[in-house]
């Protein structure tokens, strides 16, 4: 799966994303500290779904011009360690019966809401 880890996702995570085999962009290895709005216009051009715990990415989400028609998996929760954020995002990118592509995903660490974007 395509893939955008904003800047709060641990590089651990990555690295284990990309190890799954999917393909990860990192906005901390390769643009950090850059404007979402910039993260979102990478993740449409590219058509990655986007991974984050900023809330702000749910806003520009829904009330941009353009859309980031492969998603946006919003976490909401505090992680313990990087490995927390890793187990669940594996097992979750794993599932087959989650249509991330065309909603917003918003995850507390348990449960899986959706909502179309």
């Amino acid at each position: 799966m395509r893939l955008l880890a904003d800047e709060n996702i641990p590089l651990a995570t990555v690295r284990a994303l990309r190890s799954a085999g999917h393909d990860v962009y990192s906005a901390a290895e390769a643009n950090p500290g850059a404007a979402d709005a910039v993260h979102i216009e990478r993740a449409i051009r590219e058509d990655r779904l986007l991974i984050t715990f900023d809330r702000d990415f749910g806003e520009l989400a829904v009330r941009g011009k353009e859309r980031p028609e492969a998603g946006v998996l919003l976490l909401r929760f505090i992680p313990k360690a990087a490995a927390e954020v890793t187990d669940l995002l594996l097992a979750l990118l794993a599932r087959s019966d989650v249509k991330w592509q065309g909603h917003i995903s918003i995850i507390d660490g348990v449960h899986v809401r959706q909502r179309p974007i």
